[in-house]
């Protein structure tokens, strides 16, 4: 058991909510289909890491999500709580801060990146656990893919970092820096942002995303 909290923040995979910026090509409907494969992959590999906590900060009806009652039974095993802030930066602090309860480092991740593994999580979290303040996962885009903090209260720093950018990764590791943080650099990871990052992800994931993936992609006509 690692003792560390990993923290999911989450959408749900409605059509026309999750995952806009991929329609089109893709219909909105199964854009959502997409997000929903990638989130029922991380909240697989976070059961399997081994951390001590599980927590998903959520926004949006599940009921009238994708995959809803898979995604219900999967979430059992989570800490759900609600996202709060006006801004994206300010919704990662406070849920950086709910998932604090528990007095242990939280490893912070989205449901972007389907193709994490159980290890690759569990090996970010020993960072933490080691006494590292810190630890930060590039995205070839130019912004994240997680952030691991020992001290939640370090998360309200995200506040002034300009999220969606090519230079958010950059300006976290620099704002952190410059608080005095010992960063750790993780493995660069694709997000899936647009549809050509769909083929790349897909390529390296195991589990549901892949064969949604294939699916989409050769009704879509964007694939081989």
């Amino acid at each position: 058991m690692v003792e560390t909290t990993v923290l999911v923040v989450a959408k749900a995979p409605i059509a026309g909510f999750a995952k806009t910026r991929l329609t089109p090509p893709l219909r909105p409907t199964d854009a959502a289909k997409l997000a929903a494969a990638a989130l029922l992959d991380t909240l697989a590999a976070v059961r399997a890491s081994g951390a001590r906590r599980a927590v998903v900060a959520w926004t949006g009806e599940l009921a009238d999500a994708q995959y809803s009652a898979e995604i219900e039974r999967e979430l059992v095993d989570f800490e759900v709580v609600p996202q709060r802030g006006r801004t994206f930066g300010e919704r990662l602090a406070n849920a950086h801060t709910d998932a604090a309860q528990f007095g242990l480092p939280v490893l912070q991740i989205g449901m972007d990146t389907p193709q994490i593994t159980p290890e690759l999580l569990a090996g970010a979290a020993g960072h933490l656990v080691s006494g590292r303040d810190a630890v930060l996962g590039p995205a070839t885009d130019g912004g994240w893919w997680a952030l691991g903090l020992t001290d939640p209260r370090a998360a309200r720093l995200l506040t002034d970092v300009p999220m969606s950018t090519h230079r958010t990764g950059e300006l976290t590791r620099e704002t952190l820096a410059a608080n005095g943080f010992d960063i750790t650099l993780l493995s660069t990871l694709t997000d899936v942002d647009h549809v050509d990052d769909i083929a790349t992800v897909a390529a390296v994931s195991s589990g549901l995303f892949g064969a949604v993936a294939a699916d989409l992609m050769i009704a879509s006509g964007t694939g081989p």
